[in-house]
């Protein structure tokens, strides 16, 4: 039996979902309103024909991705928050997130975050061309770290792995690195190990500490 109401958003929230579990391509209406329990013209009423779904659904994206809040007291952590987030974020909607750049909005995509980062840079001391460069840094940092991520998730299972390749001899006589390469990297610790260190290098410039910037500890 179709459902007798339903809103915009519950149908946007259903093809999302879709979206993210199997791709843009297996988004069809008749999917959609079976997902739903409704008719397909009810979808068509709510969200007109699947080229105007596939826009509103770019757009819900991007409003979304502006909902990044920071978290921490010192600037420095809550850079790392921000990052943290926005890594998360990109990490649960891949299939949209390429939507929005097929479309030609990722800049606008990426600017909350560009701007929640931009505040506390300038709470930790850094102004003009120094802040902007922070920006850009820690951005460029989460997304490649995330494309790295990906390709690594998408790659054939290697042969001979990391775990066959180190031993205490290739590592200059140092035991414990060649263990520590031999097991699988942790991706959520190697990100946070190497935004911190982003982040701290930043912020103190040439040796010089940003004010009320301090350096990211461990949590």
């Amino acid at each position: 039996m179709a459902r007798s109401s339903l809103t915009r958003e519950e149908v946007l929230a259903a093809a999302a979902g879709l979206v993210r579990r199997d791709g843009p391509r297996q988004l069809t209406m008749r999917r959609l309103a079976a997902e739903l329990g409704t008719a397909v013209t009810s979808i068509y009423w709510h969200v007109g024909n699947r080229e105007s779904l596939l826009d509103a659904l770019v757009e819900r994206t991007v409003l979304e991705m502006g909902t990044l809040r920071p978290a921490g007291r010192a600037p420095a952590a809550r850079i790392v928050s921000v990052a943290r987030a926005l890594r998360r974020e990109l990490r649960a909607r891949p299939h949209l997130i390429a939507m929005v750049h097929e479309r030609g909005l990722t800049e606008r995509m990426f600017l909350p975050a560009q701007q929640a980062l931009a505040a506390e840079v300038h709470a930790a001391g850094l102004r003009g061309s120094r802040a902007a460069d922070a920006v850009r840094a820690v951005q460029v940092h989460t997304v490649g770290f995330l494309l790295v991520e990906r390709n690594r998730e998408r790659s054939p299972v290697q042969s001979p792995g990391e775990g066959e390749l180190w031993s205490a001899a290739e590592a200059d006589g140092d035991a414990a690195l060649a263990r520590a390469l031999a097991r699988p990297a942790d991706p959520d610790r190697l990100f946070v190990i190497s935004l911190r260190a982003l982040v701290n290098g930043l912020l103190a410039g040439d040796g010089e500490k940003g004010a009320a910037g301090g350096r990211v500890t461990a949590e």
